[in-house]
């Protein structure tokens, strides 16, 4: 049996894992081996590197395990960066990360294969591969967590694009108005994601506040600026009108841009993570209107758009499921009864 190394970067936590990635989508048996540390405590990237070049040694350690019973190392992280060159290019969650070689340093280390993504198309790899995209070619993955992002499997690979940005979608502009995201007014990420939300109720809780209407999300201007997506969604679920309209609007827009990614691309499955995975009742209605009136009907009969289904494993899933992908064989990862 063979196993693959997980490397999961983040601006507030990493994780490094050691497992078994083919185990028919059963996050709480495959991995053998986990370990969390902060990013931010471990120092610069010299000394996160060292970290997780310690935690591997450790892992392959206590598993009694080789070098040689590692198919590879994936690393799933924040872009911007270079998967071809292995190079982290400065994050904005990563300060000092500037070219970070992280590729060349695993792979000097260890002898082993390393693939770097940034984390939508690490996470679009793992759904397709262990998830809701299993059985399908045509795979669109969309973070919708803090931002939008969005991983393409396209006719049964991974499309990075010329320079490493395919999948930038949230930076597209959907309206002239709106929430701020990507740097953009009006933009997809503006209103679909955590961040938007809350720059939306804000909006909307201001405008009411300033005409001296009722409404129940704050109870005053010193609440304001703490209003955010969770906020809104208990809310909207206790019946509060003012909330349910601001997700009406989110999923009107997520309708919008789905339209535009299924005539573009004519996928046949749009997974989303995060937020729709826990709001998709108060958004999908509003969304699935939009987007059967937007595109062409042919292209979104042929669509299904589902919520992820790894759910808070993702990650995990997403960072081990790259080294499978580059490197591994199907014969070579049976399900390990013992994990």
């Amino acid at each position: 049996m063979k196993y693959s190394i997980g490397i999961d970067i983040g601006g507030t936590k990493s994780a490094v894992l050691l497992g078994n990635p083919k185990v028919n989508g059963k996050p709480d048996r495959f991995i053998l081996h986990k370990e969390f540390f902060e990013t931010k405590k471990a120092g610069g990237p010299m000394e996160v590197v060292q970290r997780m070049k310690d935690l591997i040694r450790g892992m392959l350690d206590r598993k009694a395990l080789a070098v040689e019973d590692i198919v590879g190392i994936g690393i799933s992280c924040g872009g911007p960066l270079d998967s071809k060159r292995g190079l982290i290019m400065n994050p904005p969650n990563l300060l000092g990360w500037d070219n970070i070689p992280i590729k060349r340093m695993l792979e000097e280390e260890f002898g082993l294969p390393v693939a770097l993504e940034n984390d939508a198309n690490a996470c679009a790899v793992a759904e397709w591969k262990y998830g809701a995209g299993r059985g399908y070619d045509n795979v669109i993955f969309l973070t919708f967590g803090t931002g939008l992002g969005a991983g393409l499997i396209l006719d049964g690979r991974l499309y990075r694009g010329g320079s490493d940005m395919a999948g930038e979608v949230g930076h597209v502009r959907l309206e002239r108005w709106g929430p701020v995201g990507y740097g953009k007014m009006g933009s997809f990420e503006g209103f679909c994601s955590g961040a938007g939300i809350g720059q939306l109720a804000r909006m909307k809780v201001l405008e009411k506040m300033e005409n001296g209407m009722s409404q129940g999300l704050c109870r005053g201007m010193e609440d304001l600026a703490l209003l955010d997506a969770k906020d809104i969604a208990i809310a909207a679920d206790r019946g509060d009108e003012l909330a349910i309209e601001i997700y009406r609007l989110c999923g009107e827009q997520l309708g919008r841009g789905l339209a535009m990614l299924v005539d573009i691309l004519n996928p046949e499955i749009i997974i989303i993570g995060s937020i729709f995975q826990r709001c998709r009742h108060l958004l999908w209605p509003y969304a699935e209107q939009v987007m059967k009136r937007e595109a062409l009907e042919a292209s979104a009969a042929a669509c299904e758009v589902v919520p992820a289904q790894l759910g808070e494993h993702i990650g995990d899933y997403a960072a081990l499921s790259l080294a499978a992908y580059n490197f591994g064989k199907e014969e070579e990862f049976e399900e390990d009864e013992s994990a």
